[in-house]
């Protein structure tokens, strides 16, 4: 399949468009002109587009899209605004207008019921509101909320669901093997799901 993948330059959608790439998918990586483009391997497409600015025909040709993108720690509220609601509900109203089958949605614990005394409330609030979007949309929809990110490749093992502990930790390799599930496994459709590493490798 052909999968766009926001955030492609990320920590975690590095990770992904190789997983992908050894499942035999081909992913499209969605950069901006000033991203750099070092960590993604020589052969993987790329796609010019800013989550701030997205042209209507960004996910022409692909099956599936993988949000992936934040604006990151330390970002303004407005700029994760920007990105991690606006950017992601326009990509997602791109998505469905061009007919791709499936998004996947990278989301995070806590944004089904943000807590608003949590020191990332309006980080929350930006996802809860794009996790909605996604939901509402004319689209196969799947949406993983990791508890907090470590930059362990991981070693497989995770908790999915209602047990999964909120203080936990979820390994970036983790992550990205099961948001790679959540793009092939019919299963994962109109899915919202929690998961935590069980071990960090």
């Amino acid at each position: 399949m052909n999968i766009l993948v926001a955030g492609a330059t990320g920590k975690t959608g590095t990770r992904l468009v190789k997983e992908l790439q050894t499942r035999g998918h081909t992913p499209i990586a969605l950069v901006r002109a000033s991203s750099d483009t070092a960590s993604l391997p020589e052969t993987v497409q790329q796609r010019e587009g800013d989550l701030t600015d997205l042209d209507d025909n960004v996910t022409e040709g692909c099956d599936v899209v993988v949000f992936a993108a934040g604006a990151g720690g330390g970002s303004s509220e407005e700029m994760t605004d920007k990105v991690d609601r606006d950017g992601a509900i326009k990509l997602i109203d791109i998505a469905a207008k061009n007919g791709v089958r499936r998004f996947v949605m990278l989301s995070s614990i806590g944004a089904g019921d943000p807590d608003p005394g949590s020191d990332l409330a309006h980080y929350l609030q930006a996802k809860h509101a794009a996790d909605e979007h996604l939901m509402a949309a004319s689209l196969e929809y799947a949406i993983l909320r990791p508890v907090a990110l470590t930059s362990s490749d991981g070693g497989g093992e995770v908790r999915l669901g209602e047990d999964v502990d909120p203080q936990g930790q979820a390994a970036r390799g983790d992550v990205a093997r099961l948001l790679a599930d959540a793009v092939e496994d019919p299963e994962w459709a109109g899915r919202v799901t929690r998961m935590e590493s069980i071990s960090q490798v």
